[in-house]
């Protein structure tokens, strides 16, 4: 079943990123003392005695500002308010009511939606007199807590859970494809989702670092249902000045550690430079199906071979990832962003794929006859069996008369054979060899 919504809204520095970590029990968005830090929706499952539901935090609600990007923040944390079930309005029980809850409040009134006040930064029980004149608002019993130092969660949580849709009511969702958009920063990762899905779900700026949360979206093309993952721009540790981009970065990495997909944006403008490397072989590291994308293929000047030398500068420079289609995009006029739904969907079938034992061992005999394995210390290595545990990666486990003679040229040569029979497109292939004595099969 799909799990409710309950977003946490509220003016900028009442607590609502505090409260949002304290219930996902882990740094899940990022807290930092200073207006407009949570820039986008941050989506967070959630569960509290046995209900599950999805928890979304979002920018602080500034009304009356000229600020562009304040604004910004203001739509995001309205599109959360129309995707919710119920809606956690936060307010400052130190600072008092202000003319802005007020007005938050008013937006709130009018959405329908089950609304529960939490005053925030009250610390102790003799601070529950800060309360009261929250009742003006006009949205029911304030209920007071304090997140930094977990009070009153429980009773908070106990009126979330009452106010979520009965079971049976959401619609039960199929499987979905998880999809992380990674990259350095300005590569135009946030320009491209906003192009795959053509509707601004996300913030889009020339600033570098504006990304500063992932954050999912959710799609569905073709019957098949996506969660994009748009992920902060990964620094190099020497320009991470701000504290909140270190959890940024730490953010991007986790995201890669949900995603099935992972599309790894390079600029086409700059080429492929070291920090490209680095965040393409956390990927490749962590067995993530993968696409490159390289982006503003428009600023380009091309001829019938720009292409072809790009792709083979790209084969060169991140040699690790030879099996990840490239694709050439421009997130501003849309070219070919098109192919990319239907080019993730192959690679996380690729990265899905099983194979049957007994084909598997016949691939796996057939290349050690073309090839013998090596020797070594007088030893020649023996393949008894070869089996595909686990997928995502494809995953193979070959017992062997003497793990140390196999040599790593060896398992590469293993790897291209099962390419070359299989496929295993955008995905990458894990090989585990394990001792097994003859007498032992």
């Amino acid at each position: 079943m799909s799990k409710p919504i309950v977003a946490i809204v509220g003016r900028p520095n009442v607590g609502k990123s505090t409260l949002f970590n304290r219930i996902g029990k882990k740094r899940v968005s990022i807290v930092e003392d200073m207006p407009g830090v949570t820039r986008d929706r941050i989506y967070m499952d959630a569960e509290w005695l046995g209900h599950e539901f999805t928890m979304i935090d979002t920018g602080g609600i500034e009304l009356e500002t000229n600020d562009t990007m304040l604004n910004a923040i203001r739509h995001q944390a309205k599109l959360a308010i129309d995707e919710a079930d119920v809606i956690l309005f936060i307010v400052d029980g130190k600072t008092g009511m202000t003319n802005s809850d007020e007005e938050v409040a008013n937006i709130l009134r009018n959405t329908r939606k089950p609304v529960l006040l939490a005053v925030n930064k009250v610390d102790t029980i003799k601070d529950n007199h800060d309360i009261y004149e929250f009742y003006n608002l006009g949205l029911g019993d304030p209920i007071p807590v304090s997140a930094a130092n977990i009070l009153n969660l429980g009773d908070l949580l106990d009126a979330v859970v009452e106010q979520l849709p009965k079971e049976g009511e959401a619609a039960e969702e199929s499987d979905e494809i998880k999809v992380a958009v990674i990259g350095r920063p300005n590569v135009g990762k946030s320009s491209l989702v906003n192009a795959l899905i053509g509707e601004e779900r996300v913030i889009v700026s020339d600033v570098a670092g504006t990304t500063r949360d992932a954050i999912d979206t959710h799609f569905v093309t073709d019957g098949t249902k996506f969660v994009l993952i748009d992920t902060a721009g990964m620094r190099r540790k020497s320009k991470i000045e701000m504290p909140v981009e270190r959890y940024s970065v730490i953010r991007s990495l986790r995201a890669v550690d949900r995603a099935d997909v992972v599309l790894m944006v390079i600029d086409a403008v700059e080429g492929v430079t070291e920090q490209d490397k680095k965040i393409a072989g956390y990927a490749h590291e962590a067995g993530k199906a993968s696409v490159i994308v390289v982006n503003k293929w428009d600023l380009l000047e091309k001829d019938s071979k720009t292409s072809l030398r790009f792709t083979e500068n790209i084969r060169s420079e991140l040699g690790f990832m030879q099996y990840s289609p490239v694709l050439f995009t421009s997130a501003l006029t849309k070219q070919r962003v098109g192919r990319l739904t239907e080019l993730i969907k192959f690679v996380a079938e690729q990265h899905n794929m099983r194979v049957s034992t007994s084909i598997l061992n016949q691939i796996i005999s057939d290349a050690t006859a073309i090839n013998p394995p090596p020797a070594a210390h007088g030893k020649r290595l023996k393949i008894y069996f070869t089996t595909q545990p686990d997928v995502k990666p494809p995953t193979f486990i070959l017992f062997v008369n003497e793990p140390e003679a196999m040599h790593f040229s060896y398992l590469r040569f293993l790897e291209n054979k099962l390419r070359e029979s299989f496929g295993f497109e955008g995905t990458p292939l894990k090989l585990v060899v394990r001792g097994k004595k003859e007498k032992d099969e």
